[in-house]
């Protein structure tokens, strides 16, 4: 698929994504829009979606393994919560968190280079949990348990993003754009660098690739993806404390990536709208609903082990042929 036809295919989703919220039954269209709470639902897979993005490039493109993206994310989130409470514009917050988690995050990818899979696996869990403990007991800057209330949403040239229409637009734009610098790192040099990394590191070493940079930069760049997540999961949550952030949601972001196909630049949005959307989609079955997801998940585990992307891939292909 060309250049060109690619970014028509995104302009057009966007598009897409953008009338969702909108009653269009004033037009002559019979859609009435989402409500707010479905309004906050997408938003939530937007900003769930990047966080996973961010995954998919240390675990998928660079193939490295991490379990702290929850850890990054609340990062993000509270440095957000705090500073925007004590005065400082929304913009300067959302840099900050994206600098201090970036700057983390090559600290974080040192042990990378020397010890790998599962080893590699049990020191971000470690930062993970470390992260936890530092969210949960510091009460007096994270507030504890107890968490940060009234976190106020941004203004966007001095227009309020109170309205929940409105701030979806603003994460759906922070969205497009952090997406569109993701799809120009994959295709650059550095992209084909991190997939030789992922395929054979002696290899990509022999054939000129500073393994030591590329996997630093890897693990900084997803952090950083999920330090600014978690910026705009802070407003849009407008109250937040650890449990978020703990062990459990790094190993869904984990999840989320394998779902939807790692390695695969759709994969992250799919598997948030796995984690994110299906379980709401499911509510209608009462308290059977976990039980119907837990097995939907685990069925597709092991039907599709190179995710949803990739069975799709697989399909058009064999089409294609007939």
């Amino acid at each position: 698929m060309s250049t060109r036809t690619t970014l028509l295919i995104g302009l057009g989703l966007l598009v897409v994504l953008a009338l969702l919220p909108v009653d269009l039954t004033s037009i002559g269209i019979p859609y009435p829009g989402l409500r707010r709470y479905g309004t906050y639902i997408l938003t939530l897979w937007l900003v769930t979606a990047l966080a996973a993005m961010g995954v998919n490039l240390i675990v998928g493109y660079a193939g490295q393994e991490t379990l702290a993206q929850a850890a990054f994310v609340g990062i993000g989130a509270y440095l957000t919560a705090i500073t925007t409470k004590a005065g400082v514009p929304f913009g300067a917050a959302f840099a900050a968190s994206a600098l201090l988690t970036f700057v983390i995050g090559i600290v974080l990818g040192f042990p990378a280079l020397r010890v790998q899979k599962h080893y590699l696996a049990f020191v971000t869990l470690a930062f993970s949990v470390l992260c936890w403990l530092v969210f949960r007991n510091e009460q007096w800057i994270t507030g504890g348990v107890m968490g940060l209330r009234d976190i106020e949403r941004p203004a966007l040239f001095g227009l309020s993003l109170r309205n929940h229409v409105r701030f979806y637009w603003f994460v759906l734009g922070i969205a497009a754009v952090l997406t569109f610098v993701l799809w120009w790192i994959v295709r650059s040099p550095w992209g084909r660098a991190f997939n030789a990394l992922r395929e054979n590191p002696l290899r990509a070493e022999s054939l000129g690739v500073d393994v030591r940079l590329y996997t630093l930069l890897a693990f900084a760049l997803g952090s950083a993806y999920g330090g600014m997540a978690g910026s705009l999961y802070a407003p849009l949550v407008e109250f937040i404390d650890p449990s978020p952030f703990a062990l459990g949601p790094s190993l869904l972001f984990m999840l989320m990536v394998v779902i939807g196909g790692s390695g695969t630049f759709l994969g992250p949005f799919v598997g948030a709208g796995v984690a994110v959307l299906l379980p709401e989609w499911l509510r209608a079955w009462e308290t059977f609903y976990l039980l119907i997801y837990a097995v939907m998940v685990m069925l597709m585990m092991a039907l599709f082990p190179d995710g949803i992307v990739g069975l799709a891939g697989r399909l058009l292909r064999r089409r294609v042929r007939a």
